[in-house]
């Protein structure tokens, strides 16, 4: 059975500001401290944390949605991508980030913790808490 993660994060900036970092390489590389190739094109392949994760961009809804294909270096060759959505809502005076991550081959349980010490909590020091 594939795994399944949801998690959410507050972060005190704009939608806007963590969509546009997301999905730009030098932002990306910035607010989790590990290199990123990305962008903000639908279609177009992402790298990230030095070239151990990668997917490609399916569907973005700008400030409010990222969807993405999403594997690691940790995934057998006959293993399907996973999915990862990243939803992005405005909350107070800064943003609600909701992390779903499907489609995780069974037993990779560990990226819960990944995200949150390899996202998570150097977004939180790069946009501030």
């Amino acid at each position: 059975m594939k795994e399944k993660l949801e998690m959410s994060e507050f972060f005190p900036v704009e939608p806007e500001v963590i969509y546009r970092a997301w999905l730009s390489s030098e932002g990306h590389s910035q607010m989790t401290g590990g290199e990123a190739s990305c962008t903000d094109k639908e279609g177009d392949a992402f790298t990230a944390w030095d070239g151990y994760i990668w997917g490609a961009n399916l569907e973005l809804t700008p400030y409010s949605e990222i969807h993405q294909t999403w594997r690691t270096t940790e995934f057998a060759d006959g293993d399907e991508d996973s999915h990862l959505v990243i939803k992005l809502e405005p909350e107070n005076s800064g943003t609600r980030l909701m992390l779903i991550h499907i489609n995780i081959p069974e037993g990779q349980t560990q990226y819960e913790q990944g995200w949150i010490d390899h996202y998570f909590t150097p977004m939180k020091e790069y946009f501030g808490e």
